[in-house]
């Protein structure tokens, strides 16, 4: 991975009037990230100070090593339901075993250059991922409004749920005052103050509220994870085993798949707004560098923020410092005013992450491809259902393998194997397939168009169609495969069946062959089998070639008229020059 222009390209023609825009719009997303990075913290199940951290530590490597310009990182709501899974399971101090091997994966993923495979994964996966996790934090984020007591918290949606309705009768009606009152204050604040972080507006308001009008009747930070501390985080290695690399390479392996999915939709969505172009490989690695050292501060797995991303682009950003500004202006705030973040109540966290949940949800994605009502509505759903009951890594795994299975079967229903022969109606004697009948087809040469990709999914089929043509052993198989744009080694055995058996009677030509499946057959020695003498660039040519190896006798009498030299072959056209003479010597 090349860094040598970390401070310079990124950087050329960089001013004060640049840093300063850079400077406020840092200043604006830091402010914003404060709230966001507790609430994320919090409802992954570990204290809020480490969310503050991983804002601060993440945000500022992912600007200074990442490959987006713009780019804002830390803990982000997609990770929330895998991250508090991974906490339920195996521990806080695990997960920061997890972290940092997702970044050493991403690290990888970076240097071999795969970044540009994330765009493999089917939207409609995406889509329903992302719409069961906003389900879970919705969700999640219910008993904290409502001031529920005594609710457990469980991996299990169903069950959370459940604890819901069976402690609803603790609700505390302070809880939902002050929850209503940020979560209107967030909304009206989006709609006509637009200018204003709404999320620390409404978390502001709600808190002073409380404190001032009701102090002690509602649940704060403080009295449920005790103050925060307003002091750098600690540096240390936690304790790295083979045995719990075994363990936790799972969920490190989806916390990496999920924060390089997240981060270089944020980088497009960046490129989108500003017409710059991010560096994916440089992206991944920059996210892997900042997910292996952020856990040595007791930071949680980090990621690209769209939504601060967008922000800090509205503002005025001009390049990365923009990014490093933003965290260092988290570190100043946390160092100078961490106390008074314990009195903020948890009712006033709640709206703040049902907005979030509410904004990644993507509804109008959702409904948009429900409503087509085809296979990726399938995959939609059933990525969406398994998130929400079961877990991402299980919805993930099951959307894509239905994903592969629909699109072989889109494919494979492509392929087309048709028997064809020039129409002589048309002026330039097109092949065409509807004109073959059981009176109109040559018994000596077999013309076949095959169109869509020949591969594993419909090879058989391709052999399948082809061999019938050998029931009354033609002389010559001609096929067209100017519309095969792909072919695997399945289909290459499937076509090399086809060839060997019919060579054993006949002779096989191909027309039109793509570079691609011709690539393979060299490979394969395919190529050489038939012979390059077989191989016509032109249909017309191969025609040519297979009438001058035509068993002449055969044709005698034929009555097909296949193609315009039949007259002459069958004898029709002598017939018809006896009959001539014989009218006017008469």
């Amino acid at each position: 991975m090349q860094y040598k222009s970390i401070f310079t390209g990124r950087y050329s023609g960089y001013s004060l009037q640049s840093f300063q825009k850079d400077l406020m719009s840092g200043l604006v997303v830091g402010v914003i990230a404060i709230p966001l990075g507790m609430a994320f913290a919090i409802a992954s199940g570990v204290k809020p100070e480490y969310g503050i951290y991983t804002t601060i530590i993440a945000g500022i490597l992912i600007s200074l090593f990442g490959g987006s310009k713009f780019q804002i990182g830390g803990p982000t709501g997609a990770f929330i339901p895998i991250l508090f899974g991974i906490v339920m399971t195996y521990g806080y101090e695990n997960l920061l075993i997890a972290g940092f091997i997702a970044g050493v994966i991403l690290c990888f993923m970076g240097i071999f250059r795969l970044g540009s495979l994330i765009k493999f994964i089917p939207r409609p996966v995406t889509i329903g991922f992302t719409a069961g996790i906003a389900v879970i934090i919705f969700a999640g984020q219910i008993a904290n409004f409502l001031g529920l007591t005594g609710v457990e918290k469980h991996e299990s949606f169903l069950r959370n749920i459940n604890e819901i309705i069976v402690h609803f009768h603790t609700m505390n009606g302070y809880s939902v005052l002050t929850g209503g009152i940020c979560l209107v204050t967030i909304l009206l604040t989006s709609k006509f103050f637009s200018r204003i972080p709404g999320s620390l507006a409404g978390l502001l308001l709600s808190t002073l509220v409380a404190i001032f009008f009701y102090p002690n009747q509602v649940a704060t930070i403080g009295s449920t994870f005790g103050d925060i501390p307003s002091s750098l985080p600690r540096f240390e290695i936690p304790e790295i085993t083979f045995e719990k690399i075994q363990l936790l390479i799972g969920p490190a392996f989806i916390i990496a798949l999920l924060g390089g999915i997240e981060s270089l939709l944020s980088a497009v969505v960046a490129d989108g707004m500003i017409k710059s172009k991010h560096n994916s490989n440089r992206e991944l690695a920059g996210q892997g560098i900042a997910n292996i050292i952020t856990p040595l501060f007791g930071g949680i797995p980090a990621t690209g923020a769209i939504a601060r991303t967008a922000t800090n682009i509205k503002n005025g950003a001009v390049s990365p410092f923009s990014g490093i500004i933003h965290g260092i202006a988290v570190l100043l705030i946390l160092l100078l005013f961490a106390p008074y973040a314990s009195t903020i109540p948890l009712a006033s966290m709640a709206p703040i992450l049902m907005v979030v949940a509410w904004n990644m949800s993507e509804k109008q994605e959702f409904y948009h491809v429900l409503k087509t009502r085809t296979g990726d509505s399938l995959v939609l759903l059933v990525t969406f259902l398994l998130t929400v009951f079961a877990n991402l890594t299980i919805a993930v795994e099951a959307g894509l393998i239905l994903a592969i299975i629909l699109f072989t079967k889109r494919m494979s229903d492509m392929m087309v194997a048709s028997k064809a022969l020039p129409n002589h109606e048309n002026k330039h004697g097109k092949i065409q397939s509807h004109i073959v009948t059981d009176t109109h087809d040559c018994p000596q040469i077999s013309i076949y168009t095959v169109e869509g990709p020949l591969f594993f999914g419909d090879a058989q089929s391709f052999e399948q169609s082809v061999m019938n043509t050998f029931n009354h052993k033609p002389r010559v198989l001609l096929l067209r495969m100017g519309k095969v744009p792909l072919l695997d080694t399945t289909g290459e055995y499937y076509l090399s069946r086809v060839v060997k058996d019919f060579s054993k009677h006949g002779i096989i030509l191909i027309s039109g062959i793509k570079p691609q499946p011709k690539q393979v057959l060299k490979k394969t020695g395919l190529y050489e089998f038939i012979g390059k003498e077989y191989f016509f660039e032109h249909t017309g040519e191969a025609i040519n070639f297979s009438l001058t190896h035509l068993n002449k006798g055969k044709c005698l009498g034929c009555k097909h008229f296949a193609f315009r030299e039949c007259t002459v072959f069958s004898g029709e056209e002598s017939d018809r020059e006896e009959l001539r003479k014989a009218a006017s010597s008469s």
